[in-house]
């Protein structure tokens, strides 16, 4: 076996018993977590990116509004170019309040699709969750990204898996923030490929019950500027992908799957900064390409939007994600916030009437 492997393999191993041991640590002491007067549903994974997790996040909050909650998301904002003390508002329920430099891309696309959900970015969940109660008139937090985020008391754990974790090892071997075993932490796990290999081993190894999956679909093609409207593209148009994102492989199965005949592909990093050297590459590789349209993502369409476009023809393919059994888990999930013993709200109890807002000076910003 050559040197590097070794050391990778040696390193994995160390950084997988460091996650179980803060893990351990935690679970050992629950008052080491700090906890909200409001439940907290936590959507996670156990892989670096790439999983999904932004779309999971904008379904349940759809969900919790129809079943009449007022949920608030709760996020760290990765990749704001502005980080300042305490919690950003990126969206108050009803107008987008932050820019893509203080919000970041995942919290910015979150605020332009969800009405009536407040999205708060800051390093410090509890205290976003507490603006979230006091301001907003909260029922229940979505933490975005915090099956990691151990500091935070959260009364369901949702974990999203794939059959490749199953596979992979921790960093820098693999993909994954922690060990396998991590997943017997979760309340449930939401199934995002390989659902039927994945949940039997899953369920066999781990306990993890119950398993839910999810599905995916693509919408229709919509501008990324202005009223973004809906964009016509007739099956087995010739369209150039262009992405940002950690699996750009599974956005361009997405497309071809649609019939679109795909002409080209362009892939940036995930979270890429698009500007305007990258826009020219972009219509010029597209005309070469004989393309009649660029299509990118909606968390890309975040990123593109503030460049100068011109004449560049180029819409966002929204990923449409839903949860199976549907019913089955939306009722699973509210009785699970109602009965779980340490969530700081009854099975009988109704959401709270809001509280009125707090004069807060600058309205993007608060609890500096």
């Amino acid at each position: 076996m050559a040197v590097m492997p070794v050391v990778e393999a040696g390193l994995s191993s160390a950084y997988g018993a460091a996650a179980a041991w803060r893990r351990a640590w935690y679970a050992r002491d629950p008052s080491r977590r700090r906890r909200l007067t409001r439940p907290v549903i936590s959507i996670g994974n156990l892989r670096i990116g790439g999983t999904g997790k932004t779309p999971i996040v904008d379904y349940i909050a759809r969900l919790l509004l129809k079943r009449g909650e007022r949920p608030a998301v709760l996020t760290r904002g990765y990749g704001r170019r502005v980080v300042r003390d305490g919690v950003m508002v990126v969206s108050d329920g009803t107008a987008v309040l932050a820019d893509l430099d203080l919000a970041g891309d995942e919290p910015l696309m979150l605020a332009r699709a969800l009405s009536g959900v407040p999205i708060l970015v800051g390093a410090d969940r509890y205290l976003s969750g507490c603006l979230a109660e006091r301001r907003f008139g909260a029922t229940v937090h979505l933490l975005d990204d915090g099956f990691q985020h151990l500091e935070l008391a959260r009364d369901v754990d949702l974990l999203l898996v794939s059959e490749d974790d199953l596979q992979d090892r921790p960093l820098p071997a693999g993909r994954l923030r922690e060990g396998l075993a991590a997943a017997a932490a979760a309340d449930a796990a939401l199934i995002t490929a390989g659902y039927d290999t994945a949940a039997e081993r899953l369920g066999r190894a781990f306990g993890v019950a119950p398993v839910f999956r999810v599905t995916r679909s693509i919408g229709a093609p919509r501008r990324i500027v202005g009223a973004r409207d809906t964009v016509v593209v007739p099956t087995a148009s010739r369209v150039f992908v262009v992405t940002g994102i950690a699996r750009p492989d599974r956005f361009v199965a997405d497309v071809s799957s649609a019939g679109w005949d795909i002409s080209g592909i362009m892939e940036f990093r995930d979270h890429h900064r698009f500007g305007a050297r990258d826009v020219k590459r972009i219509a010029a590789a597209s005309r070469a390409a004989g393309s009649a349209i660029v299509l990118t993502t909606e968390k890309d369409a975040v990123r593109l939007a503030v460049c100068e476009l011109g004449d560049l023809p180029i819409a966002a393919v929204p990923l449409v994600v839903g949860v199976e059994p549907p019913d089955v888990f939306g009722d699973w999930l509210l009785e699970r916030l109602r009965t779980n013993p340490q969530s700081p709200r009854s099975s009988a109890e109704a959401p709270l009437k809001r509280r009125p807002a707090e004069a807060i000076r600058n309205p993007q910003s608060a609890i500096r």
